[in-house]
C-alpha cells in the first residue's frame, strides 16, 4: 500500500505522510517565492537605473524648451513636424 494511506509497517495518514512535508513545502514555497521577488526589484532597480542616465530625445528636449517659454508655440509647432 502506499504510505499516504498507512499500510502495514509505513505509517499512517495521522501519523505522518502529509503533515510531515508540509513544513518542507512551505519553507521551500518561502524560498521561491523571496527569491522571486528579490529578483524582479533588482531588475526593476536596474531599469530605473537605465532610464535615469538616458539621455533626453529630441523632442523631449523640444517641448522643455517650450515649456520654459524659450520657444514660441509656432516655432514649437514647426520644430515638431521637422522632427516627425
Amino acid at each position: 500500500m502506499c504510505a499516504w494511506f498507512g499500510g502495514p509497517g509505513v505509517g499512517s495518514w495521522f501519523g505522518g505522510g502529509i503533515f510531515m512535508m508540509l513544513p518542507m513545502l512551505i519553507f521551500w514555497g518561502l524560498v521561491i517565492w523571496g527569491g522571486f521577488i528579490l529578483v524582479r526589484k533588482l531588475l526593476q532597480t536596474s531599469q530605473d537605473n537605465r532610464q535615469a542616465f538616458a539621455s533626453p530625445t529630441a523632442l523631449e528636449i523640444l517641448k522643455q524648451r517650450y515649456a520654459k517659454g524659450e520657444i514660441s508655440q509656432e516655432e514649437f509647432e514647426r520644430m515638431k513636424q521637422d522632427l516627425i
